[in-house]
């Protein structure tokens, strides 16, 4: 149990730092547009691809998925995202209480798409340990 465990928390520790990498790189290269930001469609398609391509980097660094057991490689498929959503939103929460500000992927639903497309390319791409 303390292994699955383990294992759950490394795959979803590196979805996390990857997304706040991810972030905090999208936050350096962000300039002011006249015609104001992308509609919110193609922002979620833009993270989409930068997730699922992150995560095809990261299959690169660690071919092998950290939780061995097929169900709760599932398990962690469905709610990883949903819980790097919600932190990506409590991290645009502190953000706007400081007065910074906010991207898109400082939400719930932009960080959550970014998530579940690294989930997905790591829970299909993965070799088995």
């Amino acid at each position: 149990m303390i292994e699955a465990l383990i294992e759950i928390f490394f795959e979803f520790g590196l979805q996390i730092v990857i997304e706040l990498f991810a972030e905090w790189g999208t936050r350096s290269t962000v300039r002011r547009r006249e015609g104001g930001p992308p509609p919110a469609w193609l922002a979620g398609a833009g993270y989409f691809v930068l997730g699922g391509l992150l995560g095809g980097a990261s299959l690169l660094v660690f071919p092998a998925h950290w939780v061995t057991d097929p169900g709760l490689r599932l398990v962690n498929l469905l709610v990883t995202p949903v819980i790097a959503g919600l932190l990506m939103s409590a991290l645009g929460a502190w953000r706007r209480s400081r007065g910074q500000e906010l991207l898109r992927l400082d939400k719930f639903t932009h960080g959550w798409l970014f998530a579940l497309a690294l989930a997905l390319v790591r829970h299909f791409g993965a070799r088995a340990a």
